[in-house]
This record gives C-alpha cells, sequence and structure tokens, in this order.
C-alpha cells in the first residue's frame, strides 16, 4: 500500500512538472468542441427595466443586464438559458422579483437578477384562431397582463403560471389597468447607451466569408440598411454606414455581396440594391452607378434598384460583377479602373415587363472561383432557375437551365440558391428539391447530368433514398475534414459525411442551441473548426471536430486541447494540426496504445478513454502519427491529472 501510494505521488510530481513547463510553451486554449456560441446584437435599445441595483435592457430584439454596483454586463441568449429567440416586451415585476420577457411567437420567460430562468409555454403551444401576439405588458402586484390581439392573459410571476386569459367580448374583460409602466426609459437610456455588450450593430447575416481569420458578412438581401461586419479575436469591426446616402444621392440599402481584393484585404467592393459601393481601410471611398459605369437600374431610370447581386475577384485582379434584372447586360468586368459589358444571352431570360423587351436573370448570385479556374454562379430566381458556369480565359458560358439526375430523371426545380466546390473538385448546388452534385469528370467532358447522392437504407433490402430529397438547400459549406454543412429553409442545418453517405448531425432548434432552423448562410473558420451560422434570428455557431489539414506533421505544428487535462473534465480531447486521414495512436508512458484510430481533416478526438471505455490514470499520454505515405512521429503530449 505505501508502495502504491510513493508510486501514485512521484506520478503526480512528474506531471505537475510537465505542467509548469507546458505552461509557459503551449498555444492558447481552444473552445471545446461540440459548443455553441451566439453573436448578437445590442445596438437599438428598445427597453429599459431596473430591478433594484440591476438593470434590464432589451436591445435589437436581445436582452442583456447590468449592474449599477460592480458595473457588470450580463448577456442572456439560447447558450445561457433563455428558451427561445427575438424578445418584443420586458416588464419588471417587484413583487414576484422577476423579469417577465415575452417572444414574437407568444413564448415567455421569468428572469431573476441571479439568472435563474423559468418558462412559460401554455400562450405558445395553445392552438387558437385569435392573434396571440403581446402588444404590451402591464404589471400589478404578484400580476403581469398580456394584451393580445384576441384579449388579455393574466400570469401569475410568482407561481409561473397563467391564471386566467380574457377576450375581447368576455363580460369579465378587465377595462382597468395599470399603464405600461416606460419610466425606466428615460431614467436609464444615458447611462446604458455606453454600456452595450460588444457584438455585432445588426442580426443580419445573408452572406458570410472567412479570411484570413477574420469573418466578413453582410446582410444578404434587398430590404434591409446594414453593412459589412467583421469579427477577428472576439472583436466586432464596421465599415462606414451612416452618410453614405448623403454623398451618393440614394439609399445605402441592401448589402447584397461583397469581394476582398486578394491583394488587399482592406479593399472590399460591395454589391447592393443600388449599386456597387468601393471601400478602404472600413471608409466608404466610391460609388459606382449607370453615371460611371454599366451597371444599369432594372428599368433603366430608378437609380434605387441598379440590382448588383455578385461580385467576385479573379486570380488576375479583376473584379467580376453581376447586374441582375438588368436591361441589357448581366455580366461586367472591371480591371485597371476600366468596366467592361460581356453579352451573353444565356443570362438575358426575363422578361416581365412589356414596355422593356428583354432583361437579365432576376437574381444572379453565390459566385465563386473553382480549383480549375473556372468560375460558377446560380440565378435564385423561379423564372429561370440555373447554374452557370463562366470560362473566364475564353468569355464562354454554359448555362445548366435543367436538372437530370443520374437516372435520366428531370427535377422540377423552382431554385438553385447556392454553388460550392468540394476537396473532390466536384461543384454542388443547393436547390429547393436538395442537392445535387456536377461531377468533375462530367464537367471535363462537357457532361450535364447531375449525381443525386443515394444513401442506402441498410435494412436488408436494396433499397437507397436520395441524399436530403425534398429538403430546401439555402447554403453549403464544405469543412477542413471534406464533409458537407447544409443550411435549410426550415429544417436546421445538417452535417453529411465526406463520403456522403452518413449524417453525422441534425441540429434544430428543437435539439440544440441552434437560434432557428432558417439558415440563410454558413462559413466555417477551417484553422479552429468554428463553424458559423447566418440565421434570420442572428448569427451563432458551433465547434465542430474537424479542421483543414497540415502538409506535414511536427511537434511545432501539432497540438492538443484542452491540455492539461484538469480534474472533473470528462469532455472531449483534441488533437488539431494532422494531416489528412492521419492515423493516431495515444500512447502511455509505457508505451502501451490507450486509444486509436483516423484524423477527421486535420482533428482527431478522444474521450480520455482506454479502448474499453475506462477512464484513463493520471500521467503523460504520447500521440503517435502515421501519415498515409506511412511517415511516423511523436507530435505532442497530455497530461492528464484526476
Amino acid at each position: 500500500m505505501m508502495i502504491k501510494s510513493k508510486i501514485h505521488i512521484w506520478n503526480n510530481m512528474l506531471v505537475k512538472g510537465f505542467l509548469l513547463f507546458y505552461l509557459f510553451t503551449f498555444l492558447p486554449l481552444n473552445a471545446q468542441i461540440g459548443t455553441w456560441r451566439n453573436y448578437l446584437a445590442y445596438s437599438d435599445i428598445q427597453q429599459i427595466k431596473a430591478a433594484g441595483d440591476d438593470i434590464f435592457v432589451l436591445a435589437s430584439n436581445d436582452l442583456y443586464q447590468y449592474n449599477k454596483n460592480d458595473l457588470s454586463i450580463v448577456t442572456y441568449d439560447r447558450v445561457n438559458g433563455l428558451t427561445d429567440t427575438n424578445i418584443t416586451h420586458i416588464a419588471w415585476c417587484p413583487k414576484a422579483k422577476r423579469l417577465v420577457a415575452v417572444y414574437q411567437n407568444s413564448n415567455i420567460d421569468l428572469i431573476e437578477t441571479n439568472g435563474n430562468i423559468t418558462n412559460i409555454s401554455d400562450l405558445y403551444t395553445k392552438v387558437m384562431t385569435g392573434d396571440k401576439t403581446v402588444s404590451s405588458i402591464r404589471i400589478d402586484g404578484i400580476y403581469a397582463y398580456l394584451i393580445c390581439g384576441f384579449g388579455i392573459v393574466k400570469v401569475n410571476v410568482e407561481r409561473a403560471e397563467i391564471a386566467e386569459s380574457y377576450t375581447l367580448n368576455h363580460p369579465e374583460y378587465p377595462t382597468k389597468l395599470p399603464d405600461e409602466d416606460n419610466s425606466d426609459y428615460e431614467k436609464y437610456i444615458d447611462l446604458v447607451k455606453t454600456l452595450n455588450p460588444d457584438g455585432p450593430k445588426y442580426n443580419y447575416f445573408g452572406f458570410m466569408r472567412f479570411h484570413n481569420g477574420k469573418l466578413f458578412t453582410c446582410n444578404g438581401d434587398y430590404n434591409h440598411s446594414s453593412g459589412i461586419q467583421i469579427l477577428k479575436d472576439n472583436q466586432w469591426e464596421f465599415y462606414q454606414n451612416e452618410g453614405i446616402s448623403d454623398l451618393t444621392g440614394v439609399s445605402y440599402q441592401g448589402a447584397y455581396c461583397f469581394d476582398i481584393d486578394p491583394s488587399d484585404e482592406n479593399h472590399i467592393f460591395t454589391g447592393s440594391r443600388n449599386g456597387l459601393y468601393e471601400f478602404r481601410n472600413g471608409k466608404f471611398v466610391k460609388y459606382y452607378d449607370n453615371n460611371n459605369s454599366p451597371i444599369e437600374p432594372f428599368d433603366g431610370v430608378n437609380k434605387e434598384y441598379q440590382l448588383v447581386t455578385g461580385t467576385k475577384y479573379s486570380q488576375d485582379g479583376s473584379l467580376w460583377i453581376l447586374n441582375s434584372s438588368a436591361p441589357t447586360t448581366a455580366l461586367i468586368k472591371y480591371s485597371n479602373d476600366t468596366f467592361t459589358k460581356l453579352h451573353h444571352s444565356e443570362l438575358m431570360k426575363l422578361n416581365t415587363n412589356k414596355s422593356i423587351p428583354n432583361r437579365s436573370n432576376a437574381n444572379l448570385c453565390n459566385m465563386i472561383i473553382d480549383s480549375q479556374g473556372l468560375m460558377w454562379f446560380v440565378n435564385d430566381n423561379w423564372v429561370t432557375p440555373a447554374l452557370y458556369q463562366y470560362d473566364i480565359k475564353n468569355d464562354a458560358i454554359i448555362a445548366y437551365e435543367s436538372v437530370i439526375n443520374q437516372d435520366n430523371t428531370k427535377i422540377e426545380l423552382s431554385h438553385i440558391r447556392c454553388v460550392v466546390e468540394d476537396i473532390a473538385k466536384n461543384i454542388w448546388i443547393g436547390t429547393n428539391h436538395g442537392p445535387f452534385i456536377l461531377e468533375r469528370s462530367q464537367i471535363n467532358e462537357n457532361g450535364s447530368t447531375f449525381t443525386q447522392v443515394k444513401v442506402p437504407r441498410n435494412d436488408g433490402t436494396n433499397y437507397a433514398d436520395y441524399l436530403l430529397a425534398g429538403i430546401d438547400i439555402t447554403s453549403i459549406a464544405v469543412d477542413g475534414g471534406g464533409r458537407k454543412w447544409f443550411g435549410t429553409n426550415g429544417n436546421g442545418i445538417y452535417l453529411i459525411s465526406a463520403d456522403n453517405m452518413t449524417q453525422l448531425q441534425h441540429f434544430t432548434t428543437e435539439n440544440s442551441k441552434l437560434l432557428s432552423n432558417i439558415i440563410q448562410s454558413v462559413a466555417i473558420n477551417n484553422t479552429t473548426g468554428e463553424v458559423f451560422i447566418g440565421t434570420d434570428n442572428g448569427l451563432c455557431s458551433y465547434i465542430s471536430d474537424a479542421t483543414e489539414t497540415n502538409t506535414e506533421m511536427t511537434s511545432d505544428n501539432v497540438w492538443a486541447y484542452p491540455n492539461p487535462v484538469e480534474p472533473g473534465y470528462t469532455g472531449p480531447i483534441t488533437i488539431t494540426g494532422l494531416t489528412l486521414d492521419a492515423d493516431v495512436k495515444i500512447l502511455s508512458s509505457n508505451g502501451a496504445i490507450v486509444n486509436e484510430g483516423r484524423s477527421n481533416g486535420g482533428t482527431y478526438v478522444w474521450d480520455g478513454c482506454d479502448k474499453k471505455g475506462r477512464r484513463v490514470a493520471s500521467g503523460i499520454y504520447m500521440v503517435a502519427t502515421a501519415t498515409s505515405k506511412g511517415e511516423k512521429g511523436t507530435v505532442c503530449k497530455i497530461a492528464i491529472v484526476n
């Protein structure tokens, strides 16, 4: 017994010695795989409610709490306890010491100043023909009266239950209620204007690109007045938005897309509802419309509708522009301060106004340039849904206006929404009937058959189902492991394996912290594995278990986190910086293999257990790897303290 104790003490001393060395030499720890994070706006202050030493603030339909004593700020969202998204009204109930927060869908949360949250879902889930939308809240004692379209709902805030409800024609409909108390707004508005939590200005993320460690975003539609927002190192930067309309004479409306100059990441062109905007170092420098460029209004006159829906730089530094619903041309090249109109009849199929004989297609968008130098984009419009391949060198275009799968079945589509290239150089499109592949062999042979992936049922039959058949795919992103993330219009987001045969994840608002099931865009930081998901309720992210690969593995570019693994931690241990399909072995100090497998892209995840599922003992564990070519070596060590 004494011998075992001494050995245990000696092992702990070795571990602690390693930890001291490690803490001074290792890189910062990464976020834990499988965790969610929200990036919400708090810029538009809507309501303020005082709660003793605390102040609750509803801003941009999101909630935060400010303490007047210690000046701390706490934000609330689905990750840390809120039941829903998009809060429309709040009210403080002094008697019950709870904040009543009502969502747009009539769900109700009761929030205490210590962060405890209790949900009341009865109004949200109740099936009724009347309008349940809450227009205001009145507090009387322990009760909150919710003024709805159909009548009034009386909530017992202390007991967290709905006490009664009254319809407008009910004989007991209460007619004398306290006025809604908005006095805290005037009292504290100057204070909270200077105390907004860090976050974006807007909750619109319809178009996103990850570039050089930064997430570049814009709203991605015609309707919202917003500009470029950039996330780097958990801090937000904002391109100029104010004052632009005064200089151009048109509203800076609908930042639909952008692209980053490959020679200068601070030089960006943004396409919008009413023309093309140039920015340098976050400042607006020039506006392009039908006065100084070939960009045209849809009717040749209205400057508020000069639809620049696509912008993309090619390798030679030329900027390519898509002008939707334009009278004479859709594709424009801008190079060396010169615009060139490129006429292609394939892009001029829209004719909805008899006074204009022809116009370019209505929503030409989502431009990419693949690994072969070919440009791809889509027309996401029901009149002529199509995929386009443009040969930049030869000014030649191929239009794929019908999708016929490998079974010779023509798929009737109303929308082709997005296009992306996978690591095998195949082209994927997202449609309202699911994803389809134009395989590289088909492209090279000028073929036009689209592959609709068949997933075997594995139920003893020979039957198979098409991958995500009938699901409206709005966005596609490929991670470092070659896996596909499919954003959908109402079905959340799917993660499909690199071989396309396995559904690895399906995140919805019901089973995860996803902000909405309507996904507008997806962008991935392949260095960290963080998947950014733009929804109609704002931006959130998920830390995935796949990162980009290294060409070689050394002790300088492969590391593990968390490291050290401290007592009580039972989450995943991540090894990152590996080569594609690396063979990984976790070895004990005496050389025994406790775990082994293959990397997912550049990442391998270990649960901290041996092959029999038992938690390993305290000690130093070596990570040994081998490439697909058989090159072997020990690349890092992991310290575990139990």
